[in-house]
């Protein structure tokens, strides 16, 4: 396996992760609060944060401090991102795996795990119920086995493409799944992929090879740890890097994914798209290991120093977390979640929105199992506007075209724009009467904050469009 390994490396792999230097730097005293307010001053000037800024944020933790962390966060948020919240549903099509990872229901030693892989068939029931839901992004989910490689990923893709409900489709289609070699990623490419989503899990190299036995595809260390450059060299130039939390120290997995979004920045022009920063959660066969669990306290840090670290980065917080502290966490920086969530092999048709799990069909356990209704009128409730727009994929304004329009701000001018629109979408098409009423009242609010005249007007007349005709996917 190593050598086969060591044939499909990119050029030039490395190892940038440095674990004596990371752990140096977290042994670094706190730093007084005129540095810790140089390094926010650069993150309000949106230049990332270089591995030992990020660390001093790390080592600030008297209450002061950290309320000032989080306040930069609320206020990067609402520079670079607005109100916005981009909602994504997790597709399962299937969990057999090679793999024997110690926290995972998936492992391939659980007994009590239930495997299945969609048919086609049932791929399109999920996609339907999920299209007539109102959803317009997914992220498929694969297990890491070899009946899913690159031809049956861009098969699933192009089929999910295709599926077509009423005024219901799937305009971007993400993709979490093993690490590829750079002719597989030219294949999935080749489907039209938005983002591909390789998580490393664990920065700290001692901790990855005791919780991935090295007889498995993912004992390699150095091979995932370069997935995300392979697929740069593949032409996929929206990756998305992540860590789950509860594996090791999270101030060393902070590290980690700042040093990896910084070499992505230096070797190809452009860091990752996406930052997901999960945490352990409960799996049936699963016996967690409680020295590292996150707590709360430390889990909102953790996303605020993010936020400082990376300005431009999508930050993913997902449905493991339970509603009341999803909302909260949302003004530190959070651009993505995900809604009506079911993470069961043919969980939409079979289970539905029937607030129930069934963790021996499952990867982990979910703390938010609420509709997607219900999560978009709470959004709207707050002051967020709930956006499926998929515009910047399809215009081609990806990658180092995507840091070209975010910089200067012009991201704003057409993301709010493009999030009503996808926003009216949903609430003539599938919102409840309650939701569609925050809506509407959201909208007008928004509308009376644009000062460009003629935008303003087009967009209205785009809004009347969608509200009184079957117009849809009008984006700018």
């Amino acid at each position: 396996m190593k050598a086969l390994a060591d044939l499909q490396l990119s050029r030039g792999a490395v190892n940038f992760v440095e674990e004596e230097r990371f752990q140096a730097l977290l042994e670094m005293p706190a730093p007084d609060r005129g540095r810790v307010r140089e390094i926010i001053a650069k993150s309000l000037a949106k230049q990332p944060l270089s591995v030992e800024e990020t660390a001093l944020l790390l080592a600030a933790n008297d209450p002061e401090t950290v309320e000032e962390i989080f306040e930069t966060a609320r206020q990067l948020k609402r520079n670079v991102y607005g109100n916005r919240i981009v909602l994504f549903a997790p597709l399962y099509i299937g969990n057999h795996c090679v793999n024997d990872c110690a926290y995972c229901a998936f492992r391939r030693s659980n007994p009590d795990a239930v495997r299945r892989t969609l048919s086609p068939e049932e791929i399109e029931a999920q996609v339907e119920a999920l299209e007539n839901r109102g959803h317009k992004r997914l992220i498929l989910v694969f297990g890491e086995h070899p009946r899913y490689d690159a031809d049956f990923i861009h098969d699933t893709v192009q089929q999910v493409y295709a599926i077509k409900v009423g005024h219901g489709s799937i305009r971007r289609v993400n993709i979490n799944a093993a690490p590829l070699d750079v002719a597989g990623y030219r294949r999935v490419k080749e489907a039209g992929i938005g983002t591909y989503q390789v998580f490393q899990e664990t920065y700290h190299e001692p901790t990855y090879h005791a919780v991935h036995p090295a007889t498995t595809r993912k004992g390699d260390y150095l091979y995932r740890l370069d997935a995300l450059s392979r697929a740069q060299e593949a032409g996929i130039d929206d990756v998305g890097i992540g860590v789950l939390f509860g594996l090791y120290d999270w101030r060393y997995e902070v590290l980690g994914l700042v040093a990896h979004a910084l070499h992505l920045q230096e070797r190809f022009g452009v860091g990752p798209h996406t930052i997901s920063f999960p945490r352990l959660q409960p799996a049936a066969g699963v016996h967690l290991d409680e020295d590292y669990l996150v707590d709360d306290e430390d889990f909102k840090r953790l996303i605020a120093i993010l936020r400082l670290a990376v300005p431009y980065t999508g930050l993913i917080l997902t449905a493991r977390e339970r509603p009341e502290l999803r909302r909260e966490v949302m003004a530190f920086g959070v651009s993505q979640i995900d809604a009506g969530s079911r993470i069961e092999l043919g969980g939409y048709t079979e289970v539905g929105d029937a607030q129930v799990q069934h963790l021996e069909r499952e990867q982990f356990r979910l703390g938010d199992i609420r509709s997607l209704d219900e999560v978009m009128r709470e959004l709207l409730v707050d002051g967020y506007i709930p956006s499926f727009c998929t515009a910047c994929y399809r215009l081609g304004r990806t990658g180092e075209h995507f840091m070209e329009f975010a910089i200067p701000g012009f991201i704003k001018r057409l993301c709010t724009p493009n999030a009503l629109t996808t926003l009216m979408e949903y609430l003539v098409d599938y919102a409840s009467p309650e939701t569609r009423a925050a809506g509407e009242r959201l909208i007008a609010e928004e509308l009376d904050k644009i000062d460009d005249a003629k935008l303003k007007a087009e967009l209205v007349r785009r809004l009347e469009r969608i509200r009184t005709t079957d117009a849809r996917d009008l984006y700018f």
